[in-house]
Protein backbone atom coordinates (compact mmCIF):
# COMPACT_ATOMS: atom_id res chain seq x y z
CA UNK A 1 0.00 0.00 0.00
CA UNK A 2 1.42 3.05 -1.15
CA UNK A 3 1.11 6.47 1.49
CA UNK A 4 0.65 9.85 -0.30
CA UNK A 5 2.15 12.91 0.64
CA UNK A 6 -0.63 14.07 2.91
CA UNK A 7 -0.84 10.41 4.27
CA UNK A 8 2.97 10.58 5.32
CA UNK A 9 2.44 13.81 7.27
CA UNK A 10 -0.64 12.42 9.15
CA UNK A 11 1.58 8.79 9.86
CA UNK A 12 4.44 11.05 11.08
CA UNK A 13 2.11 13.57 13.58
CA UNK A 14 0.34 10.42 14.94
CA UNK A 15 4.07 8.62 15.74
CA UNK A 16 5.33 11.86 17.61
CA UNK A 17 2.17 12.07 19.07
CA UNK A 18 2.40 8.80 20.64
CA UNK A 19 6.33 8.74 21.72
CA UNK A 20 6.31 12.49 23.25
CA UNK A 21 6.78 12.88 26.72
CA UNK A 22 3.65 13.05 28.79
CA UNK A 23 3.44 17.22 29.85
CA UNK A 24 1.30 18.17 33.00
CA UNK A 25 -1.94 19.98 32.12
CA UNK A 26 -2.11 23.46 33.27
CA UNK A 27 -4.53 23.76 36.52
CA UNK A 28 -7.73 25.24 35.74
CA UNK A 29 -10.05 27.30 38.27
CA UNK A 30 -12.92 25.89 37.54
CA UNK A 31 -16.46 26.79 39.69
CA UNK A 32 -15.85 23.68 41.59
CA UNK A 33 -12.79 25.87 43.31
CA UNK A 34 -13.55 27.72 46.48
CA UNK A 35 -12.68 31.34 45.99
CA UNK A 36 -12.97 34.42 48.98
CA UNK A 37 -12.39 37.94 48.67
CA UNK A 38 -10.42 39.90 51.23
CA UNK A 39 -10.46 43.55 51.36
CA UNK A 40 -10.29 46.91 53.42
CA UNK A 41 -13.35 47.65 55.75
CA UNK A 42 -16.05 49.68 53.32
CA UNK A 43 -14.20 48.52 49.83
CA UNK A 44 -16.15 46.55 47.76
CA UNK A 45 -13.56 44.73 45.26
CA UNK A 46 -14.32 41.73 43.57
CA UNK A 47 -11.41 40.70 41.06
CA UNK A 48 -11.95 41.14 37.55
CA UNK A 49 -11.57 37.80 34.47
CA UNK A 50 -8.65 39.83 33.63
CA UNK A 51 -7.21 39.65 37.11
CA UNK A 52 -7.94 36.23 37.51
CA UNK A 53 -6.44 34.64 34.51
CA UNK A 54 -3.33 36.85 35.01
CA UNK A 55 -3.02 35.36 38.34
CA UNK A 56 -3.76 31.62 37.38
CA UNK A 57 -1.46 32.43 34.35
CA UNK A 58 1.30 32.80 36.79
CA UNK A 59 0.22 30.26 39.45
CA UNK A 60 0.28 27.40 36.27
CA UNK A 61 3.81 28.94 34.84
CA UNK A 62 5.13 28.65 38.22
CA UNK A 63 4.36 25.25 39.04
CA UNK A 64 4.64 23.64 35.40
CA UNK A 65 8.08 25.40 35.47
CA UNK A 66 8.94 23.31 38.82
CA UNK A 67 7.42 19.91 37.32
CA UNK A 68 9.66 20.25 34.79
CA UNK A 69 12.49 20.91 36.94
CA UNK A 70 13.08 24.51 34.87
CA UNK A 71 14.26 26.14 38.05
CA UNK A 72 15.65 28.72 36.48
CA UNK A 73 12.44 29.78 34.95
CA UNK A 74 10.60 29.36 38.39
CA UNK A 75 13.07 31.40 40.06
CA UNK A 76 12.98 34.44 37.19
CA UNK A 77 9.03 34.60 38.20
CA UNK A 78 9.71 35.23 42.42
CA UNK A 79 9.10 38.78 43.37
CA UNK A 80 13.13 40.31 43.75
CA UNK A 81 12.80 40.77 47.52
CA UNK A 82 12.19 36.91 47.68
CA UNK A 83 14.84 36.18 45.72
CA UNK A 84 16.83 38.43 47.74
CA UNK A 85 16.04 36.59 50.85
CA UNK A 86 16.83 33.17 49.17
CA UNK A 87 19.58 32.95 46.72
CA UNK A 88 19.38 31.27 43.56
CA UNK A 89 21.75 28.09 44.63
CA UNK A 90 19.99 27.58 47.95
CA UNK A 91 16.25 28.05 46.71
CA UNK A 92 17.09 25.47 43.81
CA UNK A 93 19.33 22.95 46.12
CA UNK A 94 16.31 22.56 49.06
CA UNK A 95 13.94 22.09 46.09
CA UNK A 96 16.24 18.90 44.82
CA UNK A 97 16.26 17.69 48.46
CA UNK A 98 12.71 16.94 47.69
CA UNK A 99 13.04 15.25 44.08
CA UNK A 100 9.40 13.92 44.49
CA UNK A 101 7.84 16.93 45.03
CA UNK A 102 6.11 18.09 41.56
CA UNK A 103 6.72 14.83 40.13
CA UNK A 104 3.99 13.51 37.49
CA UNK A 105 1.43 14.84 39.95
CA UNK A 106 -1.76 16.53 38.61
CA UNK A 107 -1.81 19.87 40.35
CA UNK A 108 -5.81 20.91 41.44
CA UNK A 109 -6.33 24.49 42.68
CA UNK A 110 -8.98 23.62 45.70
CA UNK A 111 -9.41 27.29 46.78
CA UNK A 112 -8.33 31.10 45.36
CA UNK A 113 -8.44 33.81 47.81
CA UNK A 114 -7.85 37.17 46.79
CA UNK A 115 -6.02 39.65 49.48
CA UNK A 116 -6.51 43.72 48.39
CA UNK A 117 -3.73 45.80 49.76
CA UNK A 118 -3.75 43.35 53.20
CA UNK A 119 -2.27 45.47 56.09
CA UNK A 120 1.35 44.99 56.95
CA UNK A 121 2.09 43.81 52.63
CA UNK A 122 2.86 45.75 50.07
CA UNK A 123 -0.20 47.01 48.14
CA UNK A 124 -1.74 45.63 45.28
CA UNK A 125 -3.54 42.80 44.46
CA UNK A 126 -2.50 39.21 46.10
CA UNK A 127 -3.89 36.14 45.15
CA UNK A 128 -3.39 32.75 47.02
CA UNK A 129 -3.72 29.76 45.58
CA UNK A 130 -4.52 26.42 47.82
CA UNK A 131 -4.07 23.31 45.52
CA UNK A 132 -3.35 19.38 45.70
CA UNK A 133 -1.14 17.59 43.38
CA UNK A 134 -1.84 13.81 43.29
CA UNK A 135 0.90 11.52 42.04
CA UNK A 136 0.40 7.76 39.88
CA UNK A 137 1.93 6.18 43.02
CA UNK A 138 -0.91 7.72 45.59
CA UNK A 139 1.47 10.30 47.18
CA UNK A 140 0.48 13.74 47.07
CA UNK A 141 1.48 17.04 47.39
CA UNK A 142 -0.36 20.07 48.89
CA UNK A 143 0.41 23.62 49.73
CA UNK A 144 -0.06 27.23 48.63
CA UNK A 145 1.32 29.65 46.41
CA UNK A 146 0.74 33.09 46.56
CA UNK A 147 1.29 35.64 43.75
CA UNK A 148 1.23 39.28 43.82
CA UNK A 149 0.61 42.04 41.40
CA UNK A 150 1.79 45.81 42.40
CA UNK A 151 -0.29 47.92 40.35
CA UNK A 152 -2.95 46.70 37.19
CA UNK A 153 -0.89 46.84 34.75
CA UNK A 154 1.69 44.68 36.20
CA UNK A 155 2.76 41.46 36.23
CA UNK A 156 2.39 38.95 39.13
CA UNK A 157 5.23 37.12 40.55
CA UNK A 158 5.14 34.40 43.32
CA UNK A 159 5.87 36.16 46.71
CA UNK A 160 5.31 32.86 48.98
CA UNK A 161 4.68 29.01 48.56
CA UNK A 162 4.83 26.78 50.81
CA UNK A 163 4.02 22.51 50.08
CA UNK A 164 4.35 19.57 51.93
CA UNK A 165 4.93 15.94 50.35
CA UNK A 166 2.35 13.32 52.22
CA UNK A 167 4.34 9.65 51.61
CA UNK A 168 1.89 6.83 51.13
CA UNK A 169 2.59 5.40 54.36
CA UNK A 170 -0.05 8.57 55.36
CA UNK A 171 -2.41 8.12 52.94
CA UNK A 172 -4.98 5.88 53.30
CA UNK A 173 -7.75 5.68 50.47
CA UNK A 174 -6.31 8.38 48.69
CA UNK A 175 -6.93 11.21 51.77
CA UNK A 176 -4.23 11.75 53.89
CA UNK A 177 -4.50 10.57 57.39
CA UNK A 178 -5.66 12.79 60.65
CA UNK A 179 -2.59 12.43 62.17
CA UNK A 180 -0.87 14.52 59.12
CA UNK A 181 -3.98 16.86 58.23
CA UNK A 182 -3.15 19.14 60.56
CA UNK A 183 0.35 19.60 59.59
CA UNK A 184 -0.63 20.43 55.98
CA UNK A 185 0.11 24.19 54.22
CA UNK A 186 -2.61 23.53 52.33
CA UNK A 187 -6.75 24.01 52.87
CA UNK A 188 -8.18 21.19 51.37
CA UNK A 189 -11.85 21.73 52.14
CA UNK A 190 -13.63 19.30 49.38
CA UNK A 191 -10.29 18.55 48.13
CA UNK A 192 -9.84 15.97 50.82
CA UNK A 193 -11.84 13.76 48.40
CA UNK A 194 -10.03 12.20 45.62
CA UNK A 195 -12.66 13.82 42.66
CA UNK A 196 -14.77 16.75 42.95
Amino acid sequence: MAIDGRGRILLLAALLATCAPATAAPPVAGPEVEREVVAPEGVDFKPAATDEEGAIDRFADYTLALARRDYAAAYAMLRPSLQASSPRLDWEADLRKRGGLWADGTIRILRLTWYLDPAGQPSGLYAAFDFRGDRRDGTMDCGYVVVHRAAPAAPFTVVRTDTSEVPSDMMEDGVPKVEVLRQLPCYLGKGIATAF
